[in-house]
């Protein structure tokens, strides 16, 4: 495997202990990567179980065939070139009839983030890019700094990253492109860091980290791609199936809560009413009431657990 897909899973113990995969069953890894997760959960389904992989990113791939088939020879796999919103014709393509474990590992994988010519890192200096797919994506980071409107910008600075002085940095931006394009990693920092008080700045965290989230989510349109993945995934499950997601920030958390309690939601018939006539049944029971947390020692091993929480459901 390359240096650069090297990648820790994260709440990899319980990943397993969840999903809790057994010899002969299909497990598909929505997010593929490096295959971290994948081969752990290969090794309790060989060798008669299959495991789906699904990325965007070719290098990804090429390193997860390398990783699995070194690490697990015996392991049958299948894996898919995509993105997980297009889950149903690469479930199509891997020719199966149903999966009982499913995996999303979400947020922007080690290799994307220490490859400095992505563009995700404030860390670096690159052209300001971001995308995560970029030969099926054409809108990068560049172009929605130096196209959107003031009032678009603060509305993705504040809904996507949270980010409490949207309005200076949006107005900045504004500022700053008309006298030249805002081409750089670097240079959007910079602009950052000047809408930002002093005191504000002298926080821990890097000040620009709110942004670039925000910017990323925008340029692959994260979120809409999400809910479509996990209700579609929760189709493909078999009876008995089980998904665990893992995300990394509070909207990405907040959407997957909705969509697990929507489809594990009953009868929706008003309480006077005496008979059910909605007809309407739970899909999914949630496992989780609450989210649950890498512990202090993994965090100490791997500060990319941090913010990392997980929740799982059993379909019905």
């Amino acid at each position: 495997m390359t240096s650069e897909y090297r990648h820790i899973p994260v709440m990899l113990q319980e990943t397993l202990a969840y999903l809790n995969p057994k010899p002969g069953e299909i497990v598909c890894d929505c997010t593929l990567g490096a295959a971290g997760h994948t081969v752990a959960l290969a090794e309790r389904i060989c060798p008669d179980g299959l495991s789906i992989g699904i990325d965007q990113d070719d290098a990804a791939i090429a390193a997860a065939t390398q990783h699995i088939t070194r690490a697990c020879p015996t392991a049958q796999y299948r894996f898919l070139q995509g993105n997980f919103s297009q889950i149903d014709e690469l479930l199509l393509k891997a020719e199966v009839v149903g999966v009982d474990c499913v995996l999303f590992d979400l947020g922007v994988s080690s290799p994307q983030l220490d490859i400095p010519s992505r563009g995700f890192s404030y860390h670096e200096n690159a052209p300001l890019d971001m995308r995560m797919d970029p030969r099926n994506n054409t809108l990068n980071a560049a172009e929605v700094i130096n196209t959107y409107n003031e009032a678009d910008l603060t509305r993705i600075l504040r809904v996507f990253g949270d980010e409490k002085f949207a309005p200076q940095i949006a107005r900045r931006i504004v500022k700053e492109r008309q006298t030249k394009a805002i081409e750089t990693t670097f240079e959007l920092v910079d602009i950052i860091k000047a809408s930002i008080p002093a005191a504000a700045r002298r926080h821990a965290k890097h000040p620009a980290r709110k942004t670039f989230q925000a910017i990323r989510i925008e340029v692959n349109h994260e979120l809409d791609v999400l809910q479509v993945g996990l209700e579609r995934a929760i189709a493909w499950l078999n009876t008995g199936g089980r998904m665990c997601v893992i995300s990394y920030h509070s909207l990405e958390d907040r959407l997957v809560k909705h969509v697990f309690a929507q489809y594990a939601r009953g009868c929706v018939c008003p309480v006077d009413l005496p008979v059910c006539v909605c007809h309407k049944k739970p899909i999914i029971d949630v496992i989780t009431k609450k989210p649950l947390y890498a512990s202090d020692e993994e965090v100490a091993r791997n500060p990319r657990a941090r913010s990392a929480c997980m929740r799982v459901c059993k379909k019905l």
